[in-house]
């Protein structure tokens, strides 16, 4: 029996389609530029031009209209950059280390030595996997708490050895099974959370992706956080918060809205410090300039940070944190907001 011929659109999102099939077409037709050679027919090359033009005027179209709900399925393309394609652009002599050594190695927390431009790092990320089979075994970036041990342990040789870190965050959270828990979820998270906070050597995060609860802070704590364009990063999924709120998971386009999954939010909060742009209609078109982008970005804040003293590091990530959000600071305001008794 003939096996079926792959979709070549199949993981394209409903909103892309007309933009992919114009890139299909595209394909299509510089294939058959190459066929002819030096001496191209007229009518291909004008063809060829048209197309073009109404790709970028589609894919043009596509970005200016994207909604928010569009941005969290594009952070969660099938296509998108994995923190494995950052670290194989970016990063040489990786060194990966495993093992929490108390339970077992976490696939879906790496953890590893790297050089990233002129400096050597320690590189901590989850890990979703490109594959079906490799994204199961890595449990979809859904941590356990052996990879936050296994993560914490990297960090504390990362302080022994004088090293920065650098962290790619992408999870919808940390895994909730029964096993997860009785061996310390929680605790494990928390842990990290703590001991994150007074690491003496520079942290910058990145959120890629999804960046979601607590399974996100747990490698999430840091001196500067950089969010990709159309990545999130929230206290709670849009499917978990709606389960949690409604009862009814369906409604996870209205939980987005309610969460202000916006990355505009996030800057206006003070939780992030730097939006990355993306390529016109998300990483995955050009995985190679998101890259770049990324790259630029981590160097730049990790060369701002190195010149900061240990004293200088640890007093600027408490004051990072004890400035997110937002408060009345006006007393006046405050007590004429108090019922009276």
């Amino acid at each position: 029996m003939a096996r079926s011929k792959k979709d070549p659109l199949q993981n394209t999102l409903a909103f892309e389609r007309p933009v992919a099939e114009l890139d299909l077409k595209l394909k299509e037709l510089t294939a058959k530029l190459k066929e002819q050679g030096e001496q191209p027919e007229a009518e291909l090359l004008a063809e060829l031009d048209q197309t073009t033009e109404r790709r970028d005027a589609a894919l043009g179209d596509m970005v200016s209209q994207l909604t928010l709900w569009q941005r969290i399925q594009l952070s969660r393309h099938m296509n998108r950059p994995v923190s494995a394609d950052y670290i194989e652009q970016l990063c040489t002599d990786v060194v990966e280390l495993h093992g929490d050594r108390t339970f077992g190695d976490d696939k879906a927390i790496f953890t590893g030595l790297a050089t990233l431009g002129p400096r050597r790092v320690l590189i901590v990320a989850h890990r979703k996997g490109r594959t079906t089979q490799a994204r199961i075994e890595c449990n979809w970036g859904c941590a356990h708490p052996e990879g936050y041990r296994k993560a914490l342990r990297c960090m504390k040789l990362a302080v022994r050895m004088n090293l920065p870190i650098v962290t790619f965050i992408n999870t919808p959270g940390a895994y909730p099974g029964i096993g997860a828990e009785e061996r310390g979820q929680a605790s494990a998270i928390a842990w990290n959370i703590f001991e994150m906070a007074r690491l003496p050597v520079p942290i910058v995060s990145v959120v890629i992706g999804e960046g979601g609860s607590g399974g996100a802070l747990g490698i999430g704590v840091c001196d500067r956080l950089l969010v990709l364009e159309n990545a999130y990063y929230s206290v709670i999924s849009p499917e978990g918060c709606a389960s949690i709120l409604w009862k009814d998971g369906s409604r996870a386009e209205e939980a987005a809205h309610a969460l202000k999954l916006t990355t505009g939010a996030l800057t206006e909060l003070g939780v992030a410090d730097e939006i990355l742009p993306e390529p016109p209609g998300g990483a995955h078109r050009d995985k190679g300039r998101a890259a770049e982008i990324l790259g630029e970005a981590v160097e730049r804040h990790l060369a701002e940070l190195s010149e900061q003293s240990d004293a200088e590091l640890l007093a600027g990530r408490i004051q990072k944190y004890r400035h997110i959000g937002s408060f009345n600071p006006d007393p006046a305001a405050s007590a004429r907001d108090v019922p009276a008794s």
